[in-house]
Protein backbone atom coordinates (compact mmCIF):
# COMPACT_ATOMS: atom_id res chain seq x y z
CA UNK A 1 0.00 0.00 0.00
CA UNK A 2 3.08 2.37 0.71
CA UNK A 3 3.39 2.03 -3.23
CA UNK A 4 -0.40 4.46 -3.04
CA UNK A 5 -0.38 5.98 -0.31
CA UNK A 6 2.39 8.29 1.65
CA UNK A 7 3.98 5.87 4.40
CA UNK A 8 3.60 6.48 8.28
CA UNK A 9 6.71 8.10 9.45
CA UNK A 10 6.19 6.08 13.00
CA UNK A 11 5.14 2.61 11.49
CA UNK A 12 5.54 2.91 7.60
CA UNK A 13 9.46 3.78 7.50
CA UNK A 14 11.96 1.02 7.80
CA UNK A 15 14.69 2.39 10.17
CA UNK A 16 17.62 0.68 8.32
CA UNK A 17 19.44 -2.65 8.01
CA UNK A 18 22.22 -2.09 9.60
CA UNK A 19 20.63 -0.31 12.87
CA UNK A 20 21.52 0.67 15.48
CA UNK A 21 24.94 1.73 14.16
CA UNK A 22 23.12 3.66 10.91
CA UNK A 23 20.15 4.33 10.94
CA UNK A 24 16.92 6.26 8.88
CA UNK A 25 15.44 9.20 11.32
CA UNK A 26 12.52 11.36 10.53
CA UNK A 27 13.07 15.24 11.57
CA UNK A 28 9.83 17.10 12.29
CA UNK A 29 12.07 20.56 13.50
CA UNK A 30 14.84 22.20 12.55
CA UNK A 31 16.86 24.91 14.17
CA UNK A 32 15.34 27.22 12.10
CA UNK A 33 12.09 26.73 13.20
CA UNK A 34 9.76 29.54 15.27
CA UNK A 35 6.98 26.71 15.84
CA UNK A 36 7.17 23.65 17.08
CA UNK A 37 5.75 20.35 15.35
CA UNK A 38 5.18 17.32 16.14
CA UNK A 39 4.26 13.80 14.50
CA UNK A 40 0.15 13.16 14.57
CA UNK A 41 0.17 9.73 15.57
CA UNK A 42 -2.86 9.08 13.56
CA UNK A 43 -2.62 10.73 10.25
CA UNK A 44 1.31 10.41 10.47
CA UNK A 45 1.40 14.43 9.38
CA UNK A 46 3.60 16.82 11.06
CA UNK A 47 1.39 18.95 13.51
CA UNK A 48 1.54 22.36 15.30
CA UNK A 49 2.27 21.24 18.54
CA UNK A 50 2.64 25.23 20.01
CA UNK A 51 4.50 28.37 19.00
CA UNK A 52 8.10 29.11 20.91
CA UNK A 53 6.50 31.83 22.85
CA UNK A 54 10.54 32.32 24.15
CA UNK A 55 13.74 32.54 22.98
CA UNK A 56 13.91 28.35 23.21
CA UNK A 57 15.50 27.46 19.69
CA UNK A 58 16.39 23.47 18.65
CA UNK A 59 20.10 23.41 18.50
CA UNK A 60 20.14 20.42 16.18
CA UNK A 61 17.83 18.48 13.80
CA UNK A 62 15.29 17.01 16.23
CA UNK A 63 13.20 13.85 15.30
CA UNK A 64 12.82 10.58 15.94
CA UNK A 65 13.44 7.29 14.35
CA UNK A 66 10.84 5.29 13.24
CA UNK A 67 9.53 1.81 14.59
CA UNK A 68 11.05 2.54 18.29
CA UNK A 69 9.00 3.19 21.21
CA UNK A 70 9.65 4.29 24.85
CA UNK A 71 7.80 1.69 26.62
CA UNK A 72 8.90 -0.89 29.58
CA UNK A 73 12.28 -1.72 28.24
CA UNK A 74 13.45 1.71 27.62
CA UNK A 75 12.18 2.00 31.23
CA UNK A 76 13.68 -0.50 32.73
CA UNK A 77 17.58 0.16 30.96
CA UNK A 78 17.11 3.55 32.56
CA UNK A 79 16.10 2.47 36.02
CA UNK A 80 19.03 0.12 36.33
CA UNK A 81 21.08 2.84 35.33
CA UNK A 82 20.05 5.29 38.05
CA UNK A 83 19.30 2.44 40.64
CA UNK A 84 15.83 3.79 41.12
CA UNK A 85 12.27 2.97 40.19
CA UNK A 86 10.85 4.59 36.81
CA UNK A 87 7.45 4.65 36.15
CA UNK A 88 7.49 3.79 32.75
CA UNK A 89 8.45 4.98 29.20
CA UNK A 90 6.46 8.06 27.80
CA UNK A 91 4.80 6.05 25.08
CA UNK A 92 6.45 8.05 22.02
CA UNK A 93 8.78 7.05 19.37
CA UNK A 94 12.30 7.48 20.52
CA UNK A 95 13.60 10.96 20.04
CA UNK A 96 17.01 12.20 18.35
CA UNK A 97 19.38 14.84 17.79
CA UNK A 98 21.22 15.07 14.89
CA UNK A 99 23.96 17.08 13.85
CA UNK A 100 24.43 18.93 10.88
CA UNK A 101 27.20 21.64 8.89
CA UNK A 102 24.54 22.63 6.47
CA UNK A 103 21.79 24.55 7.14
CA UNK A 104 18.85 22.33 6.36
CA UNK A 105 15.09 24.64 6.31
CA UNK A 106 12.38 22.82 7.20
CA UNK A 107 11.37 19.20 8.61
CA UNK A 108 9.21 16.39 7.36
CA UNK A 109 12.13 14.82 5.89
CA UNK A 110 14.23 11.87 6.34
CA UNK A 111 17.69 11.23 6.60
CA UNK A 112 20.70 8.95 7.51
CA UNK A 113 22.01 9.22 10.78
CA UNK A 114 25.07 7.82 12.88
CA UNK A 115 24.17 7.58 16.30
CA UNK A 116 27.38 8.16 18.55
CA UNK A 117 25.55 8.72 22.07
CA UNK A 118 22.49 10.23 24.30
CA UNK A 119 21.30 12.38 26.74
CA UNK A 120 19.45 10.34 29.59
CA UNK A 121 16.17 12.17 30.67
CA UNK A 122 13.34 12.13 33.18
CA UNK A 123 10.36 13.61 32.45
CA UNK A 124 7.99 13.41 35.20
CA UNK A 125 8.90 10.30 35.85
CA UNK A 126 9.03 9.13 32.61
CA UNK A 127 11.91 7.63 30.49
CA UNK A 128 12.25 10.31 27.56
CA UNK A 129 15.99 9.56 26.41
CA UNK A 130 17.27 11.59 23.38
CA UNK A 131 19.78 9.21 21.28
CA UNK A 132 22.60 12.50 19.65
CA UNK A 133 23.66 11.49 16.26
CA UNK A 134 25.66 13.07 13.09
CA UNK A 135 24.53 13.12 9.71
CA UNK A 136 26.11 10.46 7.75
CA UNK A 137 28.98 11.84 5.52
CA UNK A 138 28.61 15.64 6.89
CA UNK A 139 31.64 17.64 6.36
CA UNK A 140 31.79 18.61 9.78
CA UNK A 141 30.20 16.53 12.18
CA UNK A 142 30.58 13.15 10.55
CA UNK A 143 34.40 13.25 12.51
CA UNK A 144 32.74 12.32 15.79
CA UNK A 145 32.80 8.82 16.50
CA UNK A 146 31.99 8.66 20.07
CA UNK A 147 29.95 11.56 22.26
CA UNK A 148 33.47 12.06 23.89
CA UNK A 149 34.40 13.68 20.31
CA UNK A 150 31.41 16.36 21.03
CA UNK A 151 32.32 19.63 22.27
CA UNK A 152 31.17 20.60 25.66
CA UNK A 153 29.33 23.88 24.35
CA UNK A 154 26.89 21.88 21.61
CA UNK A 155 26.54 19.53 25.02
CA UNK A 156 25.07 22.31 26.95
CA UNK A 157 22.82 23.74 24.53
CA UNK A 158 21.09 20.68 23.72
CA UNK A 159 21.01 19.95 27.52
CA UNK A 160 19.62 23.72 28.14
CA UNK A 161 16.96 23.36 25.34
CA UNK A 162 15.46 19.94 27.02
CA UNK A 163 15.70 20.97 30.41
CA UNK A 164 13.75 24.73 29.42
CA UNK A 165 11.60 24.21 26.28
CA UNK A 166 8.43 23.85 27.59
CA UNK A 167 8.64 26.25 30.78
CA UNK A 168 6.08 29.35 31.27
CA UNK A 169 7.39 31.20 33.36
CA UNK A 170 3.96 32.17 35.02
CA UNK A 171 3.43 28.76 35.19
CA UNK A 172 5.51 26.06 37.41
CA UNK A 173 8.08 24.46 36.03
CA UNK A 174 7.86 20.78 34.16
CA UNK A 175 9.78 18.29 36.48
CA UNK A 176 12.43 17.56 33.97
CA UNK A 177 15.72 15.98 34.59
CA UNK A 178 18.71 15.14 32.37
CA UNK A 179 20.59 12.42 34.78
CA UNK A 180 23.53 12.03 32.29
CA UNK A 181 24.95 11.73 28.85
CA UNK A 182 26.13 8.35 27.35
CA UNK A 183 28.46 7.07 24.30
CA UNK A 184 27.86 5.44 21.51
CA UNK A 185 27.75 1.67 23.11
CA UNK A 186 24.98 2.71 25.06
CA UNK A 187 23.07 4.44 22.68
CA UNK A 188 22.72 1.18 21.09
CA UNK A 189 21.37 -0.34 23.34
CA UNK A 190 18.69 2.49 24.00
CA UNK A 191 18.29 2.02 20.80
CA UNK A 192 18.02 -2.11 19.96
CA UNK A 193 15.24 -1.40 23.79
CA UNK A 194 13.36 0.87 21.56
CA UNK A 195 12.82 -1.30 18.60
CA UNK A 196 12.09 -4.22 20.67
CA UNK A 197 9.49 -2.08 22.75
CA UNK A 198 7.98 -0.96 19.64
CA UNK A 199 7.50 -4.91 18.38
CA UNK A 200 6.08 -5.70 21.72
CA UNK A 201 3.52 -2.67 21.78
CA UNK A 202 2.19 -2.83 17.80
CA UNK A 203 3.52 -5.85 16.55
CA UNK A 204 1.86 -7.83 19.01
CA UNK A 205 -1.16 -5.95 19.29
CA UNK A 206 -1.49 -6.87 15.46
CA UNK A 207 -1.20 -10.07 15.32
CA UNK A 208 -3.65 -10.80 18.23
CA UNK A 209 -6.17 -8.38 15.73
CA UNK A 210 -5.69 -10.96 13.67
CA UNK A 211 -6.69 -14.03 15.88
Amino acid sequence: MTTIYKAHPWHGIDPGPNVPKELTAFIEIVPTDTVKYEIDKVSGYLMVDRPQKFSNVVPSLYGFIPRTYCGKLSAEFDAKKLGRILGKGDGDPLDICVLCERTITHGDILLHAIPIGGIRMIDKGETDDKIIAVLKDDGIYSSFKDIKDVPETIINRLKHYFLTYKNIPIMEPRVVEITDVFGKEEAYEVINRGLRDYQMKFEAQEILTKV
